[in-house]
């Protein structure tokens, strides 16, 4: 079961390690990155900074869809994390009923590009085009939301977006 897609372009740090592991029960987390899978040293360090007991493993994103679509990943409580608002528009068409919830943590402000973003949270500066992908995000599901760890507000991006026009 995907308790939570997660777009996050630190991808495994403290707050998804130490918080959201323990607050939703995890027993997997799947980091589906392109360039984190073609890289292995970084993969290596994802798998570092995992708790020891939760299963992590470092794929692209196709491939990462294609794992999670097997039964056998409905019988663990998984986090999917991907950098890009793209990526998590990808695997939420792949899988538009088997995601409990869809959750934007830190976006935009690590990616350097000469186009101008705007800025939607504290954690999330987006591109238009990244701002086009997170509204189609939200049609496919429409509980997405902002927060950064557990105990931080919940922003529903819808209302962000809405803001923003």
């Amino acid at each position: 079961m995907i308790r939570s897609l997660r777009i996050d372009e630190r991808l495994i740090h403290g707050q998804v390690a130490m918080t959201w592991t323990k607050s939703l029960n995890l027993t997997g987390l799947v980091v589906a990155s392109d360039e984190a899978a073609s890289n292995e040293i970084q993969k290596m360090t994802l798998k570092m900074a995992a708790p020891s007991n939760i299963k992590t493993i470092v794929q692209t994103v196709d491939g990462a869809i294609k794992t999670l679509l097997d039964p056998r990943s409905a019988n663990m409580s998984l986090m999917v994390i991907t950098p890009t608002v793209r990526d998590a528009v990808k695997i939420a068409k792949a899988l538009p009923k088997q995601i409990e919830m869809v959750n934007v943590g830190n976006a935009g402000k690590m990616n350097q590009t000469t186009d101008k973003k705007v800025m939607l949270t504290k954690e999330t500066m987006l591109t238009e085009d990244e701002i086009d992908a997170l509204r189609e995000l939200v049609t496919i599901y429409p509980q997405t939301f902002f927060q950064g760890t557990p105990a931080m507000e919940m922003k529903k991006a819808a209302d962000v977006l809405q803001s923003i026009k």
